[in-house]
C-alpha cells in the first residue's frame, strides 16, 4: 500500500506498508518450539519472570497436537528444563514454567547454544523451527557483548532455526543486546510489559509472530529527482542497508511471519520549494563543481517501491516493482493518520532535529482520528501512553 499526505508547509509524506499472506492458525505447519528462558538474578519480578510465565502459558494453551515444545533455562550456566513434549500434552508443560524461580548470573550465550542444539535435535523437516528468548537482554557470563554475540548468532541461524525475542522488564534493561539477537537471528523482536501485550503478540498475532513466510525482506525506493529534491526515512535507521546489497541474495534482513504488517515513512521536499532543511555546500578549491542538470524521463511518478524477500524454505530471491504517483492531496486513512501519530511520537521521545512544530497534543489529535478501527483497544491504550508523556513532560518543566 502507499499513499501521501502534506507533513508541513515543506514536505509531503509517504507511507509505504507491507503486509504477508495471512494463514489460517490450523493450517500452519507443526511447530518445534523451544523456550529459552532467562532465570537469572535481574529476572526477579512481577515484570520480568513471572511475567514470562504467565505470557508462555497463553501460548501453551493454543498450542495444536502437532506442536511440540522444549524449555531450556540459564542463569550461571544452562540447562534443559524440559526435553521436546507434544502440545497435547499441556499440562506437562505448565507445570514446568510454573517451577521456574530466578537466581544467579546471566551466561546467554551458552543458554542460545544449548537452545539451538535442542531445536535443531527435534528439527521438524519443512516445519517452524523457533527459539523464543524471554529475557531483559542482561547477559553478564561468557558471550555477552553485542558483536559476540552478534557473531554466534550468524553462525548459529544457518540452521533453519528461527528466533522470536521477547523483552520483559525495566531499569536495566538491555534493549541494544535484545535488537542484535531479533535482526541478526532471522527473528523478530516484541516488548512485554503487560498480560494483555503478550496475549496481543502470542495470540492474536499468533502466526505473525511464530510463523515466517518470507525471510530476507528488503524495500529499496528510488525517488523522481524530477519530482523530488530532497527525502528522509523516518525511523529504521538500525535497518539500512547500502544500495548494492538489494540486489545480494546473501545479505540478512528482516523476516515477516504469517499476516505481519510493516509500516515505513519518508518525508519527502518537492522540487521547487524553498526550505530550509537543503544545506548549501561550499564551492569546491581544487576541484570545479560540474552543475548537473537532470534530464525528465517525462514520468509523473514521485517514487517506484522495489520489494525483494526469500520464501521460507528457499534461498533465492523474488523482486517485485511498483510505482506511485502524488496525487498531492490530504485524503488519506485512518491507518494513515494513526500511524503518522506513532511517527511523530517517535520524533519528540528522541527530539529529533526534524520534529518541526510537533507536540504530544498534534500527536494525540491525530491519534484520535484513527480510532476507527480499534476493536481491541490498543490505539486508544497509545493514546493513553502519550498523555502519560505530555504529563511527565510537564512535570520535568516545573
Amino acid at each position: 500500500a502507499l499513499s501521501s499526505a502534506a507533513s508541513d508547509v515543506y514536505k509531503r509524506q509517504v507511507r509505504i506498508g507491507l503486509k504477508a499472506k495471512e494463514i489460517p492458525t490450523d493450517n500452519l505447519p507443526a511447530s518445534n518450539l523451544v523456550f529459552l528462558i532467562d532465570v537469572s538474578g535481574s529476572m526477579w519480578g512481577a515484570n520480568r519472570l513471572d511475567l514470562v510465565k504467565s505470557s508462555l502459558k497463553l501460548l501453551v494453551n493454543n498450542l495444536r497436537d502437532k506442536d511440540k515444545v522444549a524449555i531450556v533455562t540459564y542463569s550461571g550456566s544452562a540447562g534443559v528444563k524440559l526435553e521436546a513434549t507434544p502440545g497435547s500434552d499441556k499440562q506437562k508443560i505448565r507445570e514446568a514454567i510454573d517451577e521456574l524461580t530466578a537466581g544467579g548470573s546471566t551466561a546467554g550465550g551458552a543458554g542460545i547454544m544449548l537452545a539451538y542444539k535442542i531445536a535443531k535435535k527435534n528439527l521438524i523437516s519443512n516445519g517452524n523451527n523457533r527459539i523464543i528468548l524471554c529475557s531483559d537482554g542482561d547477559f553478564n557470563v561468557g558471550v555477552s557483548s553485542a558483536e559476540g554475540l552478534e557473531q554466534l548468532i550468524e553462525k548459529e541461524r544457518k540452521s533453519g532455526v528461527f528466533l522470536t525475542v521477547l523483552g520483559y522488564g525495566m531499569g536495566n534493561y538491555k534493549d541494544k543486546k535484545i535488537q542484535v539477537l531479533a535482526e541478526k537471528g532471522n527473528g523478530n523482536h516484541a516488548y512485554i510489559d503487560n498480560l494483555q501485550e503478550a496475549n496481543r503478540v502470542l495470540v492474536g498475532e499468533f502466526g505473525a509472530t511464530l510463523h515466517t513466510v518470507a525471510k530476507d525482506v528488503k524495500l529499496q525506493v528510488e525517488f523522481n529527482p524530477s519530482q523530488v529534491q530532497a527525502y528522509r526515512l523516518v525511523g529504521y535507521e538500525s535497518r539500512l542497508l547500502k544500495d548494492e546489497d538489494f540486489n545480494n541474495d546473501a545479505k540478512d534482513a528482516g523476516d515477516m511471519g504469517a499476516g505481519h504488517t510493516v509500516t515505513a515513512f519518508y518525508e519527502v521536499i518537492p522540487t521547487g520549494v524553498k526550505n530550509e532543511y537543503v544545506g548549501k555546500i561550499d564551492d569546491l578549491k581544487y576541484q570545479k563543481k560540474e552543475k548537473v542538470s537532470v534530464k525528465p524521463t517525462g514520468s509523473n511518478e514521485l517514487l517506484t517501491v522495489k520489494l525483494r524477500y526469500k520464501a521460507s524454505d528457499k534461498d533465492v530471491s523474488k523482486k517485485m516493482e511498483l510505482p506511485f504517483v502524488d496525487n498531492k492531496g490530504n485524503n488519506v486513512s485512518s491507518d494513515f493518520r494513526f500511524a503518522s501519530a506513532v511517527a511523530m511520537f517517535g520524533q519528540l521521545l528522541r527530539e529529533s532535529d526534524f520534529k518541526g512544530n510537533a507536540s504530544y497534543d498534534k500527536v494525540i489529535d491525530l491519534a484520535k482520528q484513527g480510532l476507527n478501527n480499534d476493536d481491541k483497544g490498543y490505539r486508544r491504550e497509545f493514546i493513553r501512553l502519550v498523555e502519560a508523556a505530555k504529563g511527565l513532560e510537564r512535570t520535568n518543566k516545573n
